[in-house]
């Protein structure tokens, strides 16, 4: 047999042209392959708040109920401390229960209607705490035992006749207090402060009953006067030159 007739043995190598690309198992899959899994973004979404019981809206009678109950307790406090007079917390206090009164009846009877607003409204209040308020009539101020003031101011005249009787009682007390402060009822609105100090007293008198913040102020401005005119009183002296007058700050500002 002729070489050329022998055949050659199959060549990997592919012929000039030929794209022919060999076969090639798959590999095998492993264990690790088996648990990839597909790596998938999630959209971002807004993250809600853990739901809750809806609050009232600020423009609720819920509110404006809850508000006018912080007031009424915010009232008891300044009475409390002194900062009202009765008239002041009975006026005031009424006006807001009344407030709450009708907003109350307002929403019991519809309460899709928006009328309670206008209960709910803010006002008569500052004009009821300076109605009334205690204002200042006179004063007078008196070394015991002294019939004649060593001071006297204010707009009004005082009655001395009423005066008189009043120091009278004091000056004769056997259970009066050396030092100290205490309101007395005059009648017809009037009321009248003591303030007592080892060497004087100061009365003041005020239409409608005075706080105890204003009583504490009296008592406050008699220790003053009597601590800064020590010697003079102690010396029993008249001479008005001698003495300062911190009852005076009464006039100066109505309190």
């Amino acid at each position: 047999m002729d070489d050329k007739d022998k055949k050659s043995p199959p060549s990997d190598t592919p012929s000039p042209g030929q794209l022919r690309s060999p076969v090639r198992p798959d590999r095998p899959r492993t264990t690790e392959d088996s648990m990839e899994v597909p790596r998938v973004t999630p959209e971002a979404k807004p993250v809600s708040p853990p739901e809750t019981a809806s609050a009232p809206s600020s423009d609720s009678p819920q509110v404006a109920l809850e508000r006018i109950r912080q007031k009424m307790e915010q009232v008891a406090t300044e009475f409390s401390k002194g900062k009202l007079n009765r008239a002041q917390f009975n006026a005031i206090y009424a006006r807001y229960s009344e407030q709450r009164t009708i907003i109350q009846r307002l929403i019991e009877r519809n309460p899709q209607n928006e009328a309670w607003k206008q209960a709910a409204a803010p006002g008569h209040t500052s004009f009821l705490r300076d109605h009334f308020e205690a204002r200042l009539q006179f004063y007078l101020v008196f070394q015991h035992q002294v019939p004649t003031p060593l001071a006297l101011g204010g707009k009004h005249q005082p009655d001395m006749a009423k005066i008189g009787s009043v120091l009278h009682q004091l000056w004769n007390s056997k259970k009066r207090p050396a030092v100290g402060a205490a309101r007395k009822d005059m009648g017809n609105g009037q009321w009248m402060v003591l303030a007592l100090g080892e060497h004087a007293v100061t009365l003041v008198m005020y239409m409608l009953e005075p706080s105890l913040g204003q009583i504490q102020l009296v008592r406050d401005l008699h220790a003053d006067f009597e601590r800064a005119n020590q010697t003079a009183l102690t010396r029993g002296t008249r001479s008005l030159d001698r003495f300062v007058f911190p009852q005076r700050a009464l006039t100066e500002k109505q309190v």
